[in-house]
C-alpha cells in the first residue's frame, strides 16, 4: 500500500509538471504570435499605403515644395553619402580596437574598463549622441551642419556594435590557426592580417551591416549634426537630409501623406534587406564555424 501511494504521488507530480510546461509553452507561443502579428501589421499597414505611390520618378526626382512634390533622389544620395562616411570612419577604428582587445591584451582592469566603456556607449540614447555631435563637431570644431559632422557622430554610435561583433568573431578562430602560422615563421601581425582576419571576415561583415542598418535608420543624431538640406550634397562639408529625417519632417509637419508613406515604405524595405543580409551572413558564418570545428 505504501509503495502504491508513493507511485501515485510521483505520477501526479509528473502530470502537474507536464501541465505547467504546457501552460508555459502556451504563453510563450501566444507572446511570440502577438509579437509577429504586431510586426506584420505595422509593416503591412505602411507598405499597403506606401507602395502604390512608389514609381521611377519618385526615385529619380528631387524633392520639391519642401517634400510635398517630387521624389527622394537627393535624399537617397544624402543617406548613402552619410552612411559611407560613417562606416569609413568607424570600420578601421572598430576592427583595430577589437584586434587589440583580443590579440594584444590580457584580461585586466584596463581591458575591463574599455569593455565597460563600449557597453555604456552602446546604451546611450541617440539624442545624447546628437547633442554631443552638435556641440563638439558642429560648434566647437566649426564643421557646421555637414555630412562630416553627421558621419563622425554616427561612427561613435556604430563603434560598439562593430567592436563587439569583430571581437566575438576573432575569438572563434581556432588557436591552432595562430600556432601554425607562427610555427611557419610569420610574425604576430602577419598572422592577424593573413590568418585571423580572413577567418573571421563573416562576423566582421555582420557587425558592419548591422551598423549600416542603424546609420540608415537614425534620425535625432543626424538632424542635429548633418542638417536637413534638400539639395544634393557635393562634398562632405555640405549638409544633407537622410530618409529617416525626411520621413520625420514629412510626418511631423503634415506636408504630404502620400510622400510620407512612400518614403516609409522605401526605408522599411531597405532596413529589412539589410537585416536579412546580416542574418544570412551570420548563418553562413555559423555553418563554417561548425564545419571547421
Amino acid at each position: 500500500m505504501v509503495v502504491d501511494t508513493h507511485t501515485e504521488k510521483l505520477t501526479m507530480e509528473k502530470k502537474n509538471i507536464k501541465i505547467k510546461e504546457r501552460i508555459a509553452y502556451l504563453w510563450v507561443y501566444i507572446a511570440a504570435t502577438l509579437t509577429i502579428l504586431a510586426l506584420l501589421s505595422i509593416i503591412g499597414y505602411v507598405l499597403i499605403n506606401g507602395v502604390k505611390h512608389i514609381n521611377l520618378d519618385f526615385f529619380l526626382q528631387d524633392p520639391k515644395s519642401m517634400g510635398r512634390k517630387g521624389g527622394i533622389f537627393s535624399i537617397i544620395v544624402g543617406t548613402i553619402y552619410l552612411t559611407l562616411v560613417s562606416i569609413a570612419i568607424a570600420t578601421p577604428i572598430g576592427v583595430c580596437a577589437a584586434i587589440y582587445l583580443t590579440e594584444y591584451t590580457k584580461e585586466n582592469k584596463f581591458v575591463k574598463l574599455i569593455r565597460f566603456g563600449t557597453e555604456t556607449l552602446a546604451g546611450i540614447p541617440s539624442i545624447i549622441f546628437g547633442l554631443f555631435g552638435f556641440v563638439f563637431f558642429v560648434i566647437f570644431l566649426k564643421l557646421r551642419w555637414s555630412i562630416l559632422s553627421g558621419g563622425l557622430t554616427l561612427a561613435l554610435m556604430i563603434l560598439p556594435t562593430l567592436i563587439r561583433a569583430t571581437e566575438e568573431s576573432i575569438k572563434t578562430v581556432p588557436r591552432s590557426y595562430r600556432e601554425g602560422s607562427l610555427a611557419l615563421g610569420a610574425t604576430k601581425w602577419e598572422t592577424i592580417v593573413k590568418v585571423v582576419l580572413p577567418s573571421s571576415i563573416s562576423g566582421i561583415l555582420t557587425g558592419l551591416i548591422l551598423g549600416i542598418g542603424r546609420a540608415v535608420g537614425e534620425t535625432a543624431a543626424v538632424m542635429l549634426t548633418a542638417g536637413s538640406s534638400l539639395g544634393v550634397p557635393k562634398t562632405v562639408m555640405d549638409p544633407a537630409r537622410t530618409m529617416s529625417v525626411h520621413l520625420y519632417l514629412l510626418a511631423s509637419e503634415g506636408l504630404s501623406k502620400e510622400k510620407t508613406f512612400a518614403t516609409a515604405s522605401v526605408l522599411i524595405i531597405l532596413v529589412l534587406c539589410i537585416n536579412f543580409l546580416a542574418n544570412m551572413i551570420a548563418n553562413k558564418y555559423m555553418k563554417n564555424t561548425k564545419a571547421a570545428s
